[in-house]
């Protein structure tokens, strides 16, 4: 990280969901923001789900979202680094994203040092106490066998299937999004708390929440959650010295 640049990190755009016109709406506004944080950017994570769901065929990859494509390429061709961590909507990409858009991918959480901050850094899926039912789907879901037998599909029927699915996993947890379910029952936060016993870290970052969240777990440990672009708008900024969550309003 360089002396004057700022970290910043964004998750849970769910590009492609509910429907065309809004989603075209949050990627705009996503584009815009990205605009106007290059200048001052060092590094940037996007923690994953920033689109509603996405696979890779060898030859083909989903209609749309080519401004936000478009800009994440110009980026990085810039020399800024960007990070992308795959999601629970978005794990099923594979070499594109590093060949044409120079992002380098993460499919599990990481560890940084920044400014001599430590960092965990993850999109939060499947971390955490109890979810046995999801862990498993998640596992089958990450299987290359699996991956291989949906490609077979043809890329109009599976991508069909796939969104239909995504939209309807979306759609019965979007209330329960919205509601901090306490230190006990917030999933992340208890993996912050057991982690942050035996490993020393700064700040905890993650998304999949879409809950924005800044919680001391312990003393001197930050667990920020980035919430989303549907509702909140919400991301973090690292400038060196402190981790802030924030919301973007648009200047228009």
């Amino acid at each position: 990280m360089s002396d004057t640049g700022k970290v910043y990190f964004i998750s849970d755009s769910h590009l492609g969901v509910p429907d065309r016109e809004s989603s075209m709406a949050r990627e705009k506004l996503f584009v815009k923001w990205l605009e106007e944080i290059s200048p001052d950017a060092s590094a940037i994570y996007l923690l994953g789900d920033i689109f509603d769901f996405w696979f890779e065929y060898s030859t083909v990859v989903p209609k749309g979202h080519v401004r936000l494509l478009g800009k994440l390429a110009e980026i990085s061709d810039r020399g800024i680094p960007i990070h992308y961590f795959t999601g629970n909507h978005d794990m099923w990409t594979f070499q594109y994203f590093e060949q044409e858009l120079g992002m380098k991918i993460h499919r599990q959480p990481v560890e940084y040092t920044l400014s001599g901050k430590r960092f965990y850094i993850g999109h939060g899926d499947g971390l955490g106490p109890g979810e046995a039912g999801y862990k498993m789907l998640k596992a089958f879901f990450s299987c290359r066998f699996c991956q291989k037998m949906f490609s077979w599909l043809h890329p109009g029927l599976g991508i069909r299937l796939a969104r239909l699915w995504s939209r309807r996993s979306r759609a019965a947890n979007a209330e329960k999004d919205e509601v901090y379910l306490g230190e006990d029952k917030e999933r992340l936060v208890q993996y912050c708390i057991e982690v942050s016993k035996t490993r020393q870290f700064d700040y905890f970052v993650f998304g999949h929440r879409h809950l924005p969240l800044h919680i001391e777990v312990r003393p001197g440990v930050q667990y920020v959650n980035t919430g989303d672009w549907i509702n909140h708008f919400s991301y973090a900024v690292f400038d060196g010295e402190l981790l802030t969550l924030k919301r973007y309003k648009d200047p228009q």
